[in-house]
């Protein structure tokens, strides 16, 4: 497959470049020299060999391990050029990273080259407004409201200071929609749920909303109820961001769809699953980061998967890297049918998005063989609805499959601010689905 991928030259040279460093200058990766077949070898080859950094890795040997000995962490700090920050994942994998700001402006910056809407609009100094959890990105407040005053840094407005959406109140999202008028983004980066919400509010109350010249997508999984309640209320263009605090940004949706890597600004190896769990298209990522000389991430396992585009070429012209048709989701959100076969995000949703009149849904693996499903709905029929929700269920998980449908008022988000769709109670090994030749083997 990878032979229909184009790379530049550069694109290698950066590659072999990143790998040398760290081989020879950075303490976390000295290990790994027993796996490197040597510099006469493809670079391809050189990185397939070797293993895969983890959040596990990180913690052990932050921070100084994970840079070149003749850097000195102090001296960043002491300066400016660096910080430490958190990610912004659960509480059981989260972790602290070094943070270089001129290095994540410069990959966001070529991420905007690879959606037609983001070239045009954002020039780096475009208002943007920011409507996320504030456990992610902005300023918390939970006790006292901010003033608009309060939330803006440079040429950004952070929307929501509340780390709860459970407690946003009707004057609270109707500031949210007044704030958007009168700020006037040119660029609305949004966590899709708490966007959803907001249009789901003002869809309800009938609320005029401005329209912003483009709608980011980032930080969640967008279900396709998301994108459907989104469209009720804005008719603007929406692209879907996909990256991570320690690699910065990895793709961009551009304007047909498809998600193009940020090639400029990382490599990316492509582990495919076995042919009966979706391989050889479906697969999972190891993002290795370029030109940041504060911090050396190689072949970081992000935790997502991703769908390969089997048609090839883009509409859109743009040909450098991966291209996807589908951020499939995290591992955390697979789930198994009952002859254990792995269930992505991406198809539960599309399996339950035909139902009408849902505004959220959790899905709960507890056994091999017993799903729970949470949904948020105004339907009054909602003996039908759970007669639906089932059917299609146990059409995807097989006919044996036993399903509760549970209804809620509301689905609160998980401890990091962000909302997790599906999951299991029980661990996925994701190793173990791995197509033969890409499970890393100590030697």
């Amino acid at each position: 497959m990878a032979q229909d991928w184009r790379f530049s030259s550069d694109y290698y040279d950066r590659s072999r470049g990143v790998l040398e460093t760290a081989l020879s200058q950075v303490a976390a990766y000295q290990p790994w020299q027993a796996f490197d077949p040597g510099p006469e070898y493809p670079v391809d080859m050189r990185y397939a060999a070797m293993p895969a950094l983890t959040k596990k890795d990180i913690r052990q040997h932050f921070p100084q391990g994970l840079l070149p000995a003749d850097r000195d962490i102090s001296h960043g700090l002491a300066n400016g050029d660096i910080e430490f920050v958190d990610s912004s994942g659960t509480l059981d994998d989260k972790v602290t990273n070094i943070w270089h700001q001129k290095w994540w402006d410069a990959s966001e910056r070529a991420s905007w080259k690879l959606n037609s809407h983001a070239s045009r609009i954002a020039s780096g100094n475009h208002r943007e407004a920011i409507l996320v959890n504030p456990l992610n990105v902005g300023f918390i407040s939970d006790n006292l409201e901010l003033p608009m005053g309060k939330r803006r840094l440079s040429r950004f407005l952070y929307l929501n200071e509340r780390t709860d959406p459970l407690s946003w109140s009707p004057e609270h999202m109707d500031r949210i929609i007044m704030e958007l008028g009168i700020f006037k983004p040119a660029v609305l980066e949004a966590n899709p749920s708490l966007l959803a919400k907001l249009c789901r509010y003002a869809t309800a109350s009938q609320k005029t909303v401005f329209q912003p010249g483009l709608i980011v997508l980032t930080y969640e999984y967008p279900t396709n109820f998301h994108y459907r309640q989104i469209h009720r209320v804005f008719d603007v263009p929406i692209a879907s961001s996909y990256g991570t605090t320690e690699t910065g940004y990895v793709f961009m949706q551009c304007e047909e769809g498809r998600f193009h890597q940020n090639s400029q600004f990382c490599r990316v190896d492509f582990q495919p699953l076995k042919s009966e769990h979706g391989g050889p298209l479906l697969g999972r990522i190891l993002v290795t980061t370029f030109d940041n000389p504060w911090y050396y991430v190689v072949r970081f396992d992000v935790g997502d998967l991703v769908r390969i585009d089997e048609r090839g070429g883009c509409p859109c012209s743009r040909d450098s890297g991966l291209i996807l048709s589908a951020v499939e989701g995290r591992v955390a959100n697979l789930t198994l049918t009952g002859t254990g076969r792995l269930v992505t995000l991406r198809e539960l949703d599309d399996t339950l998005s035909v139902l009408g009149g849902i505004d959220e849904y959790r899905l709960y693996q507890v056994a091999t063989d017993t799903y729970n499903l949470h949904l948020v709905s105004q339907r009054p029929d909602k003996d039908t609805l759970t007669e639906e929700a089932s059917a299609r269920l146990k059409k995807l998980y097989g006919q044996e499959a036993k399903v509760s449908v549970i209804y809620a008022a509301s689905i609160p988000p998980e401890s990091s601010g962000k909302y997790q769709v599906s999951k299991t109670t029980f661990p996925i090994e994701i190793d173990r689905y791995l197509a033969e030749g890409h499970v890393f083997e100590e030697r």
